[in-house]
């Protein structure tokens, strides 16, 4: 027998001497079979080497019990959580991930989703990458009742729910602790402003200097790509601004870690020179020195929310009158920026 063969249930009916419908009931334990005969269907089908085509058993049901995810990076610890939190979800409704990643690139995500659109995914959860803008490419999707829900990274999209924290709070919040600190030359490095949630967060950042009559300096402002690396080039350019300034709010906490060392490294004392406050939390906030101030962002709790809502859709339309989602942040303060003058929100 040819071993590249892929083994069907007419073989293994063949080999037995019974008809297809037979072994097809006996693989599926089916009551009108007996037991001595289901033993030996499945014995012989695993000799044989059959397996069961679940896809196409799926497809003749009309889906396929697989969710697509499309996410910037895996690399971040953020993402790695949220996909946690979606995994422990659609595990509990028999839901597999395909997981891809769109490496900060309109064009491959375009790529990544007609993948998943072709692959007859059940729906989709996404955030967008850096550069996107257009959300043209998800349409066929929607098109074919195929549910799409955005987290983090988002976009108004007719049809589409959005799962978010309050951006703009969380900057606001961020500059005005600066503020409150002391801080009256504060830098915000932020990312692409096209994307909601730096754009949010510059907003926050915006508005908290102007309720505190603060005047807002462009020359404060530098938009980068938020990476390790553009966090050592943002603490260069800032220990070069004269005056220099004596607070600085990051748009994560990457790139907030990376002007620590490097402002360290220069001379500079944080907090007492500089204060720096970053974003969302992650593990390495609590290991640099100074450890670092930042803003909680309940990225399992995102996952969760998102998975829980796409398969609430999957199973009833109802659901499609809730649109956006908002859950609730945290200003967590530590040495990186507090200079003794404000004590709630510490950790």
């Amino acid at each position: 027998m040819n071993n590249n063969k892929e083994i069907t249930i007419y073989d293994v009916a063949k080999e037995l001497g019974i008809s297809p419908s037979t072994v097809s009931r006996g693989l599926k334990d089916h009551p009108h079979i007996k037991k001595e005969t289901i033993i030996k269907i499945k014995a012989v089908a695993l000799e044989m080497g059959y397996q069961h085509n679940k896809f196409a058993s799926n497809l003749r049901q009309k889906n396929t019990y697989t969710i697509g995810v499309v996410v910037p990076k895996l690399n971040s610890y953020f993402m790695a959580t949220v996909i946690s939190g979606m995994e422990k979800i659609t595990n509990q409704h028999g839901y597999g991930l395909i997981i891809s990643q769109s490496l900060e690139s309109e064009k491959q995500e375009i790529s990544c989703v007609s993948t998943l659109f072709n692959s007859r995914v059940d729906g989709l959860m996404v955030s967008l990458a850096y550069d996107t803008k257009s959300i043209d490419h998800f349409k066929r999707l929607l098109n074919k009742n195929i549910p799409v829900v955005f987290f983090d990274r988002v976009s108004e999209c007719n049809g589409c729910m959005n799962v978010v924290i309050d951006n703009y709070k969380a900057g606001y919040e961020a500059t005005t602790h600066l503020i409150e600190q002391g801080c009256r030359r504060i830098v915000h490095l932020g990312g692409n402003l096209i994307r909601n949630v730096y754009n949010d967060r510059f907003r926050g950042y915006k508005k908290a200097l102007a309720d505190k009559g603060i005047p807002f300096d462009q020359k404060l402002v530098i938009i980068g790509d938020l990476s390790e690396h553009a966090g050592t080039l943002a603490a260069k350019k800032i220990m070069k601004m004269n005056p220099r300034p004596d607070g600085i709010f990051t748009s994560n906490d990457t790139s907030a870690v990376a002007i620590i060392v490097e402002l360290e490294n220069g001379g500079v004392k944080i907090p007492d020179e500089i204060a720096v406050v970053g974003f969302n939390n992650e593990p390495i906030s609590r290991i640099v020195q100074p450890n670092l101030s930042t803003i909680e962002y309940p990225a399992s709790e995102i996952g969760e929310i998102a998975a829980t809502s796409l398969i609430n859709r999957l199973k009833s339309a109802a659901s499609d009158s809730v649109s956006t989602i908002v859950l609730k942040h945290k200003l967590i303060i530590r040495k990186s920026s507090d200079k003794g003058k404000q004590i709630n929100h510490k950790e």
